[in-house]
């Protein structure tokens, strides 16, 4: 029955219910892709607006190729404005990036009438990441959480943190580093595998410890923690 719809990729306008039909499926595949994202992540910044932007952009895709249809003056025009659009967002993690072009990819196909492709494609590329997440491949969760904090430029405070850090960490990995307040103070991120037998509650307790440190933040696997 899908397929049967595909000869109306040809015409100028579809009818209502084969828009319906593209939006509807676009949304139900990009939510398959979300939920796969949401159950195989494993990190410490899980964001829920990027778990919608995978859902709302494979919509605006199919949107767009139907839009767009089989007239090159269009595709121009929309190429044009939305070349206007600029988008900011960083995705530090390529696997964040290869969702994202999943789902524009399945809006594509979904616009462009290539149901049986969008299906299948969205299938497979879900598959493979939730066998990638369970093999010897898959990520794995070596730190327990991120710790910031910010510390004076010229603090006399950073021999013992390093004892601390040492201490009650087993690993522990600078990931930023930044000056704030015009250069007075340094602001720091570091990964953080504790040590066997030892919480984050001690470690937080012995970082109190230390006057000049400032703006402590721990944000562990279960919980974050502010002081």
């Amino acid at each position: 029955m899908l397929e049967a719809l595909t000869t109306q990729s040809a015409t100028e306008a579809a009818s209502l219910a084969t828009l319906l039909l593209v939006v509807i499926l676009s949304f139900v595949l990009s939510t398959l892709l979300a939920y796969v994202y949401q159950k195989t992540f494993r990190g410490l910044s899980y964001s829920r607006n990027y778990v919608q932007a995978i859902v709302l952009i494979s919509i605006i895709s199919s949107i767009i190729i139907q839009a767009v249809g089989d007239s090159l003056a269009r595709g121009i025009g929309i190429m044009a404005a939305m070349a206007i659009i600029r988008f900011r967002t960083n995705l530090k993690d390529p696997r964040d990036t290869l969702f994202l072009f999943a789902s524009l990819a399945a809006g594509i196909a979904c616009g462009a009438y290539a149901f049986t492709v969008a299906i299948t494609g969205t299938a497979a590329f879900a598959l493979a990441a939730i066998l990638l997440y369970y093999s010897p491949l898959g990520p794995n969760s070596y730190f327990d959480g991120m710790l910031r904090f910010n510390l004076p430029n010229q603090s006399g405070d950073r021999s013992e943190l390093e004892k601390i850090m040492h201490h009650y960490c087993k690993a522990f990995s600078l990931v930023t580093l930044r000056e704030i307040e015009q250069g007075q103070k340094l602001d720091y991120a570091y990964h953080i595998k504790l040590r066997r037998g030892k919480t984050h509650e001690a470690l937080l307790g012995a970082l109190k410890t230390l006057d000049s440190l400032q703006g402590i933040n721990l944000m562990m696997q279960e919980a974050t923690v502010d002081l």
